[in-house]
C-alpha cells in the first residue's frame, strides 16, 4: 500500500488515557492546516516513560509524554509531517521491568512506525520485545545500556559514558585530583574507567572511587571520605535521584569557611534540581556539570519554548529546562527527518529503519551536532556500538543557573572507551 489515496480525517483533539494501557491517542481530522488538498496516510509513534507510581523511589518523568503530544499539535496544526498527521500513543511504563516490557508489547501489537522519545530504566525488558516486532527506538533518554547496543536504537546523543569520559576531561583543566561517588553496583563499577580516560588523557591521576549505597538516606561516611581526599581537588557524584542526598551530608560536613569545588553530570544534576533546592542558596552553586546539549537559556532553544508556549496549553508537566523534555524535543525532530525521506510510500516501522540505516541526516539547529546512524558513523566500542554522538557541553552553576563554562561542543571520542587508559 502507498500513500497515495488522500483519505481524510478528523481534526486533532487531546489525548484520553486508557484505563487498561494508560495510553493516549493524538487523532485528527479533516485536512491538516497548512497543507493542501487531502493527506497522507498518517504516521503513529508511541512514547512512555514512568508517570505514576505508587513506589516513592521510582523516577517519574510526566514531561516526557507531555512533551511528545505538544509536539504532535504542533506538527499537526502547521501541515503534519509533509501532510501526514503525526499521531502519538502514550505509555506509562511506571519505572518497572514489567511496565517497559508491557508499552513494548503494546508498540508491536499496534503497529507503531516508532517508539520516540522516551525513558525507561529497563531496556532490558522493552528491547527484546521491540527487536522482535521490528519498532526502532529513535532518541531514548538514555538510561539503559541497550539504547547503546541494540541494532534497532538510534540514540540522540552520548548516553552517561559520554557524560562521564566528559567529565574527566572537564575536571582536569581545574582538578589536581578527584574524588568519584558513585553507585555500587554493576552499573556504577563501569564509571570509574570513563572518567579516569578523561582525567588521564590531561596526565591527571585517576580518581579515587567511593562506592555507596542507592538506598541510602545519608551519606556522611562516604562525604567524610570524600572530604579527606579535597585539598587541591574536587569531589563529584553520579547517584541518580541520590545526588541530592549526598551533597546535603557533604555541605554539612564540610568545614566553615571551606567550600569544595563540586561537580556531576547531567541525570543527576539538572536545572530542575538546582531551582527546587534554592537556586543560586542551592549546594549546588559554583558546581561543574557535563552535558549532552546547550545550556537552557541557548537562543538555540527558541522554536522548543515557543511550540511550547504556544501548544502546550499551560501544562506545568513540561520543564524546557528538563533534559528529559529536551531529548524527547530532539527525538521527535529525528523521526521528521526520517518520515520526510519515505516520501510517498507508507510509513512503517521497517521504512524508517531503512531510511535511518540509509543515512538520513538530522539537522538539530545546533542543538546536536548533525546526526547520522549509518555504520561508519558508529563509534563502535564494544560496550556501546551504536553511539553517533561523541559531543558534550562543559556547564557550571552560576546564580543557580547552568551557564555554559566553555563555548560549543566538547568530541570525546578519543576517550569514550570503557577500556581504562595506561
Amino acid at each position: 500500500m502507498t500513500g497515495r489515496r488522500r483519505p481524510t480525517f478528523p481534526r486533532p483533539f487531546p489525548g484520553v488515557i486508557s484505563a487498561a494501557a494508560g495510553a493516549v491517542l493524538l487523532s485528527g481530522c479533516g485536512v491538516l492546516p497548512g497543507a493542501s488538498g487531502g493527506s497522507r496516510e498518517p504516521v503513529t509513534v508511541m512514547t512512555w516513560a514512568p508517570d505514576r507510581s505508587e513506589d516513592i523511589n521510582a523516577v517519574k518523568m510526566a514531561g516526557v509524554p507531555a512533551m511528545a503530544q505538544t509536539y504532535a499539535r504542533w506538527v499537526n496544526d502547521t501541515g503534519g509531517i509533509d501532510g501526514r498527521e503525526l499521531k502519538v500513543i502514550v505509555c506509562d511504563e511506571s519505572d518497572t521491568a514489567l511496565g517497559a516490557e508491557r508499552c513494548a508489547r503494546e508498540a508491536v501489537e499496534k503497529k507503531v512506525a516508532a517508539v520516540v522519545g522516551s525513558y525507561s530504566r529497563h531496556g532490558q525488558s522493552f528491547m527484546p520485545a521491540l527487536e522482535a516486532g521490528g519498532v526502532p527506538y529513535i532518541g531514548g533518554y538514555g538510561a539503559s545500556t541497550e539504547e547503546f547496543s541494540s541494532y534497532l536504537s538510534y540514540p540522540v546523543n552520548g548516553g552517561q559514558p559520554a557524560l562521564l569520559a566528559g567529565h574527566g576531561r572537564q575536571l582536569s583543566r581545574s582538578c589536581e585530583r578527584v574524588s568519584l561517588v558513585r553507585p555500587d553496583s554493576i552499573g556504577g563499577d563501569g564509571m570509574p574507567p570513563l572518567l579516569n580516560n578523561g582525567l588521564m588523557a590531561a596526565d591527571r591521576p585517576a580518581s579515587t572511587d567511593i562506592l555507596a549505597p542507592l538506598d541510602a538516606t545519608s551519606y556522611d561516611e562516604q562525604a567524610t571520605r570524600a572530604l579527606e581526599r579535597s585539598d587541591g581537588g574536587c569531589v563529584t557524584a553520579v547517584l541518580g535521584t541520590r545526588t541530592e542526598t549526598f551533597f546535603d551530608s557533604f555541605r554539612r560536613l564540610e568545614p566553615d569557611g571551606e567550600q569544595v569545588r563540586i561537580s556531576s553530570v547531567l541525570g543527576s544534576v539538572s536545572q530542575p534540581l538546582i531551582d527546587r533546592t534554592g537556586g543560586p542558596n542551592s549546594p549546588f552553586e559554583g558546581a561543574y556539570v557535563t552535558g549532552w546539549y546547550p545550556d537552557a537559556r541557548n537562543a538555540r532553544w527558541k522554536e522548543m519554548r515557543e511550540v511550547i508556549g504556544k501548544y502546550a496549553f499551560g501544562d506545568n508537566r513540561i520543564d524546557p529546562d528538563d533534559t528529559a523534555v529536551q531529548t524527547t524535543w530532539i527525538a521527535y525532530t529525528a523521526l521528521r527527518a526520517a518520515v520526510r525521506a519515505i516520501d510517498d510510500e507508507e510509513v512503517t516501522s521497517g521504512r524508517v529503519v531503512a531510511a535511518l540505516n540509509g543515512g538520513v541526516e538530522v539537522d538539530t539547529g545546533g542543538l546536536t551536532p548533525t546526526l547520522r546512524w549509518r555504520f561508519k558513523d558508529l563509534v563502535g566500542t564494544l560496550s556501546y556500538p551504536r553511539i553517533v554522538n561523541t559531543k558534550v557541553t562543559f556547564q557550571v552553576v552560576r546564580e543557580g543557573r547552568l551557564t555554559a563554562q566553555k563555548k560549543g561542543f566538547v568530541d570525546v571520542s578519543d576517550v569514550l572507551t570503557d577500556a581504562p587508559r595506561s
